[in-house]
């Protein structure tokens, strides 16, 4: 090992990191909270596992990721600072309660680290095969879309309930009143956010959170793919953790260490790989032997150093599972027959048109789902398969694509959804509406409802009413405006079906 060439103040910057981790987190929440534009997937482009896997995929240099290089850097530079210091899932864990390891269980089985390599090569075998579907298992995705689709929609929802109950008393009022005036619209929705799979993907969060009942971090040291791909260039990080000669071996860094990496079987040296420079070590040695320390030449990696490090058979066994995993995805009957209720947002249809496969740029981050106004855009189920599981369709029950708004396409973070004017975006099509005849008002009952004509935002309207003289039910004659939909101007934004005063289809 070359010789140490600069040290680290780390117990000063032990005490630096939670105002840092804090800064951060609190940035990816204003960020989260920003009603559109660009800003608002902002993290997502220091992501280099979702640089990584849209590049492999779309075939092409996705720009917005380039900065994720600059994560790859610093870790070059510092190790795994960013699953330390700025990962907000990690924030998140680090203030979770876990269970602390003993002595003679550091870590419950070594290989298990394996897993999150594993899932690292299924992504990114699946990416060249043009498949995104696992980059759900991205940590900021997964805490974007527990904010966006779980906690967000429920505290708007608690804070409505709680202004509608201080609103009844008289005294009250003003400053009920004052307090809706200055967030609502502003901070707060004029609408309640709606989304489906909300308490499916709260679970799923609280299961990732329970994890660290098992051991400290769970997630970090055995799943996390992000985790995995920034251990690999950690492997040749400049700054790294050493032990001193003067070690007495009295095992308190082995035990404060949350991610398990520091082994005494090995004079508690501890894998570059492995250790998030969280620091919690520095201050439990007594001697002050652990240093973090950088190196000009770093030990070069090689495999296997460790023995959950990655293997030529741990990747034969990624691609072999990624490939059927397309393989499988690929023979559903959605890739044969689209789903009656397959809307993509505006401008995807013509790309995809043109040869460019929304599902191998989408990183179903949840971002869209986030900044559309009406909570038209919904996590998708069924609509797209399991190759497109989470990724955006518009639901018109639920909310239309407002005509007045581009924030999908301003706020997608790699640019599966296409930044258009207002002028080009009122003009693709997303759909065409249809009318149900069996059940329409003037055509099932003979009864008036002019709803979806009033409704349609078109200036020329795609919905023309037809007068005609009709037989009711009691046998009377009576004229009724029968709508019909003028397909080739109808852009299929879903508006009058969401205001059709019809429940149902």
């Amino acid at each position: 090992m070359s010789q140490p060439t600069s040290r680290l103040n780390a117990r000063l910057m032990r005490r630096l990191r939670p105002w840092v981790q804090l800064v951060a987190f609190v940035a990816f929440v204003v960020l989260l909270l920003k009603a559109g534009g660009q800003p608002a997937g902002a993290f997502f482009y220091l992501d280099p596992l979702t640089g990584l896997a849209t590049t492999l995929a779309a075939r092409r240099i996705v720009s917005l990721t380039l900065l994720a290089l600059l994560t790859l850097v610093m870790t070059l530079a510092l190790g795994r600072v960013w699953c330390g210091w700025l990962c907000p899932l990690g924030s998140v864990l680090d203030w979770t309660p876990a269970r602390k390891a003993d002595l003679k269980q550091l870590d419950p089985g070594m290989r298990w680290r394996q897993a999150k390599y594993f899932l690292l090569a299924v992504i990114a075998v699946g990416a060249l095969l043009g498949n995104l579907t696992l980059l759900l298992l991205d940590p900021l995705t997964i805490l974007y879309r527990t904010l966006t689709t779980a906690v967000w929609p429920a505290l708007v929802h608690l804070i409505t309930a709680v202004d509608q109950a201080l609103y009844a008393l008289p005294a009250l009022r003003g400053p009920v009143g004052a307090f809706e005036g200055a967030l609502r619209g502003a901070i707060l929705p004029v609408y309640q956010p709606l989304y489906g799979l909300n308490v499916l993907v709260a679970l799923v969060f609280v299961g990732v959170l329970a994890l660290n009942l098992v051991r400290d971090r769970f997630w970090c040291r055995y799943l996390c793919p992000l985790g995995a791909l920034l251990a690999l260039v950690s492997k040749v990080s400049w700054l790294r953790r050493v032990v001193g000669e003067q070690c007495i071996e009295c095992h308190r860094c082995a035990r404060a260490c949350p991610v398990g990496t520091i082994d005494p079987a090995r004079n508690h040296a501890s894998d570059p790989a492995e250790c998030v420079m969280c620091l919690d070590c520095v201050p439990t040695c007594p001697r002050s032997s652990l240093h973090f320390v950088g190196h000009w030449r770093p030990q070069l990696w090689r495999a296997p150093a460790y023995p959950y490090d990655p293997s030529r058979r741990q990747l034969l066994a990624s691609a072999g599972a990624a490939v059927a995993m397309v393989g499988l995805f690929g023979a559903e009957p959605v890739a044969e027959r689209e789903h009656p209720r397959h809307l993509r947002p505006p401008g995807v249809r013509e790309r995809e048109l043109e040869g460019v496969d929304f599902l191998s740029q989408c990183i179903r981050c949840g971002v869209c789902l986030r900044v559309c106004p009406t909570s038209g855009l919904q996590p998708s189920l069924g609509e797209a398969g399991w190759a497109g599981l989470w990724t955006p369709v518009l639901v018109p029950r639920l909310g239309y694509c407002d005509f007045g708004c581009t924030a999908c396409g301003q706020a997608c973070p790699v640019g599966a959804i296409p930044l258009l004017s207002l002028e080009v975006k009122r003009q693709r099509v997303i759909g065409h509406a249809t009318i149900d005849r069996n059940r329409c008002l003037p055509w099932a009952d003979a009864r008036n409802c002019l709803v979806c004509e009033e409704m349609c935002p078109i200036p020329n309207k795609a919905i023309k009413l037809e007068e005609v003289e009709v037989r009711a039910p009691d046998g009377e004659t009576v004229l009724v405006k029968r709508p019909l939909v003028v397909r080739e101007r109808c852009i299929g934004c879903g508006i009058c079906e969401h205001h059709c005063p019809l429940n149902g289809e």
